[in-house]
Parts: C-alpha cells; sequence; structure tokens
C-alpha cells in the first residue's frame, strides 16, 4: 500500500495570515435520509458525535461531522480511521438506504490562521463572515472564486476550507494573493 499524500505537499504562505495546504485528513461523505434515527445512531457508534443542524458543523476529538444538503453529511477523521470509519458505518447501516464514500483523496484541505482570516475568505466568496452571522459550530458549502468549496471555523481565528483536489493549485494560488501583505481591507 503506497502512503498517502496531501495535494499540494504541505505547501504554505505567510502574508498577513497563514496559509497552510494540510492533508491527508479523512473525509467520508455520507447520503441517506437523516431525519431518520438510523444515520444518527450510525454516525454516532462511528464518530462519537450527532447531527448537525442544517449549516452546521460538530467537531471533537480530531472528528467532525458536517451538514452538505438535506441528504448529506461530510464525516471528518484523521485518515488511517477511514476505513474503520466505514465498516462501522455499513454495518450499522444494513438494511437502509445510504450511500457512504471516502472522499479522502479527491479533497485538498486548507487552513486560513490569523485575526484577518475572515477577510482573506471574504475576498473569494459571498458569504457573509461579519462574526454576527458567521461563528463556530458553522458549516458554508460555496465557492471560493470560480470553483465549489466548503469551509468552517475550526479556531477563534482559524478557518478549515475543502475544495476538489484538482483545483487544489488554483485554491491555493488564490488564498495566497488574497492574504498577500498591503491587501488587508479591514472589514472585519
Amino acid at each position: 500500500m503506497s502512503d498517502a499524500v496531501s495535494a499540494l505537499g504541505g505547501r504554505s504562505y505567510r502574508g498577513f495570515v497563514e496559509i497552510e495546504e494540510i492533508g491527508p485528513l479523512g473525509m467520508i461523505a455520507l447520503r441517506g435520509d437523516l431525519a431518520g434515527a438510523a444515520i444518527a445512531k450510525a454516525v454516532k457508534a462511528a464518530l462519537g458525535l450527532g447531527l448537525p443542524d442544517q449549516r452546521g458543523l460538530l467537531s471533537g476529538d480530531g472528528r467532525a461531522v458536517g451538514w452538505m444538503s438535506p441528504d448529506e453529511l461530510l464525516l471528518v477523521m484523521p485518515y488511517d480511521e477511514v476505513a474503520s470509519t466505514l465498516a462501522s458505518l455499513e454495518n450499522a447501516l444494513k438494511g437502509n438506504h445510504f450511500l457512504a464514500v471516502d472522499v479522502s483523496d479527491a479533497r485538498a484541505v486548507f487552513r486560513i490562521r490569523g485575526p484577518a482570516a475572515r477577510e482573506v475568505l471574504a475576498k473569494l466568496t459571498s458569504t457573509d463572515l461579519y462574526r454576527e452571522v458567521f461563528h463556530p459550530g458553522m458549516l458554508c458549502r460555496s465557492r471560493a472564486a470560480q470553483v465549489a468549496a466548503a469551509f468552517w471555523m475550526s479556531g477563534a481565528e482559524e478557518f478549515t476550507l475543502v475544495s476538489f483536489r484538482s483545483v487544489a493549485d488554483y485554491v491555493f494560488g488564490l488564498l495566497q494573493i488574497s492574504a498577500r501583505p498591503g491587501g488587508e481591507v479591514g472589514l472585519f
């Protein structure tokens, strides 16, 4: 078995905030009836977390469950736990209509860290990032300029952004340009 590698090999940039490509990170797309008890029970057994509200994210102990759509969750865990988490989900959901897919290697993950992290993202997305509107425990599935992305606050002054691996270099470039010294806008 080959070793997992992140999309950009951990590339980083320090501007008026720090941008870092992280990974590999384990991710499972789980689709099914989120209103039913089976999914909630399976996720609790697999990750120890409940189901988030709409546009929500629950996290703890290096794991997270994010709401992606009315019938889809994004499960995040250490990379080496994906196979066992999938097995747990498949066992718990046997007989139910569901889809659980390892999407870890199809994604690139970035951390945007620093007091102006909101500003860097605000330049790339139409999402309202004011503190009163976007806060820890929320997940947004949106766009970063021209590509699909999802992001959430992973710390007081830190965001995690997930994109498709195929556009990782483009997303890193967007974040790097948005974080260049002298480009501060002072919105937040």
